[in-house]
């Protein structure tokens, strides 16, 4: 499966953006899907994961009320809702496909990732 994410931009802290992951390929419904976001000069970390029927979702604690993931299996894609966007939140953004789990090396497939940066 291919994946592209997008939606990434400039918004000041307090914001909202959403970013939008398409994919590729009539296997998506079976792949759970993940956010990570990587930093400069930090490991990448996890953001946000749903399964593949979109029953079960996880968060990571800094992003926990602030981020909602979804999926719409009909069109291919994910999503990550991001509100009250906090300058720490400024990073690189990649989608995933693969295992859910709150672990990189589960997901097997990566987009090429989209920038999100806050200015307090």
């Amino acid at each position: 499966v291919q994946l592209q994410a997008s939606g990434g931009g400039l918004v000041q802290a307090g914001g909202s953006l959403r970013l939008s992951c398409a994919a590729s390929g009539r296997t998506f419904s079976s792949y759970g899907m993940g956010w990570f976001r990587q930093a400069p000069g930090k490991e990448r970390e996890f953001v946000a994961a749903i399964s593949r029927n979109g029953g079960r979702t996880y968060y990571a604690d800094s992003v926990k009320g602030r981020f909602t993931i979804s999926r719409d299996n009909a069109k291919n894609m994910v999503y990550l809702q991001t509100n009250s966007l906090k300058p720490e939140d400024t990073a690189v953004y990649y989608c995933a496909a693969g295992s859910i789990s709150g672990e990189s090396t589960r997901y097997a497939y990566w987009g090429q990732g989209t920038q999100v940066t806050v200015s307090s």
